[in-house]
């Protein structure tokens, strides 16, 4: 069986910088447009960031059309992101709660202190992509989504309504209702939280390259966002939250979170539809709903996927060494291209 749909694409990927970047922008060759996120060290937060890194990845020659986003931290200014918006600088603004994942060390301590940035944003129409977890050490590691939507988002989104959100990387049932129960809101949601569930962090033993932030949920979660993204419902699309960390990185005291799946994401979409018998409603996820949100055009070129059984390597190559891919070294069900 083959099925034509757009071309993909992915609103939510890293990229890296330096020779990691080169080693890494190949592998999204399927899509057509990544969002390529800020945190770098140091994170993309001025104009002149965002054009000096859309010039190192282009001068790696990517097969798609890198999008850009500018990094918020507590010094961030309304007149900054107004102005990077206007000129196509950026599409988006990425809030962080500092200390909540990679690299966001430089991120927002107080969400208070860029209230005028939201409004600005409101007003503008420019998306707020928001990392939705509490970083409290009081806070159960595997509560903190549930608790940042419950005392940090709800009160922002719901005092300005006409804010555009993407809630990143959803985990939970919980973040499914919220984005549902406000038209407002987006989402973005992973192939490896379709497929995995906790358990997949300790099975056999500790399972490093299972380990990802925000962390694996239960199986009813899991169960609760195949639900969403397969239901057609347009505020849920791809953001595969691609995250390479070199073998080496992950399988250390205190390791780096993060699941590598550029080479095998659409392939693993695709397996979750069929799963569900929602093929039809694939499109719509990868290729539609996306633009949609982000007032962009949709895709013109068109990619074929083929229910072919095909097994992706176990890793490629990084800078320092190899990267683990995900669902590697197994076979899959569907690929792009293929007979």
């Amino acid at each position: 069986m083959t099925l034509e749909i757009l071309r993909p694409d992915d609103w939510h990927a890293h990229l890296r910088d330096g020779e990691q970047l080169a080693a890494m922008v190949p592998h999204h060759a399927g899509f057509g447009r990544v969002i390529c996120m800020p945190n770098l060290s140091p994170p993309v937060v001025t104009v002149a960031d965002a054009v000096a890194y859309r010039a190192r990845i282009a001068a790696c020659r990517p097969a798609f059309e890198p999008l850009l986003v500018a990094y918020l931290t507590d010094r961030t200014t309304p007149e900054t992101i107004a102005e990077g918006f206007a000129s196509g600088a950026w599409v988006a603004a990425k809030w962080y709660p500092a200390r909540a994942t990679t690299h966001s060390e430089y991120g927002v301590t107080d969400p208070a202190r860029l209230r005028p940035v939201f409004a600005r944003m409101a007003e503008i129409g420019m998306p707020l992509l928001v990392h939705g977890e509490v970083t409290d050490p009081h806070v159960d590691v595997f509560d903190r989504e549930a608790v940042f939507l419950e005392t940090v988002l709800a009160p922002l989104v719901d005092a300005l309504t006409t804010l555009r959100v993407v809630l990143e990387h959803i985990t939970t049932a919980a973040g499914v209702r919220f984005v549902q129960a406000r038209p407002q809101l987006a989402a973005t949601v992973t192939p490896h939280h379709l497929w995995w569930n906790r358990n997949a962090l300790f099975d056999g033993g500790l399972r490093p390259h299972a380990y990802c932030l925000p962390l694996l949920k239960t199986e009813a979660d899991r169960v609760a966002l195949r639900t969403a993204v397969t239901s057609g419902d347009p505020r849920f699309f791809a953001g595969t939250d691609s995250a390479p960390h070199v073998v080496a990185r992950k399988e250390m005291d205190c390791g780096c979170a993060g699941v590598f799946n550029a080479p095998t994401a659409i392939a693993a979409y695709a397996q979750v539809f069929d799963e569900m018998g929602a093929l039809d409603r694939l499109e719509g996820f990868l290729s539609r709903h996306g633009p949609a949100f982000y007032r962009l055009p949709l895709p013109t070129e068109r990619i074929t996927l083929s229910r072919t059984a095909w097994t992706p390597p176990a890793t490629v190559a990084g800078d320092g060494g190899p990267v683990r891919v995900f669902l590697g070294g197994m076979p899959l069900g569907w690929q792009v291209g293929g007979a």
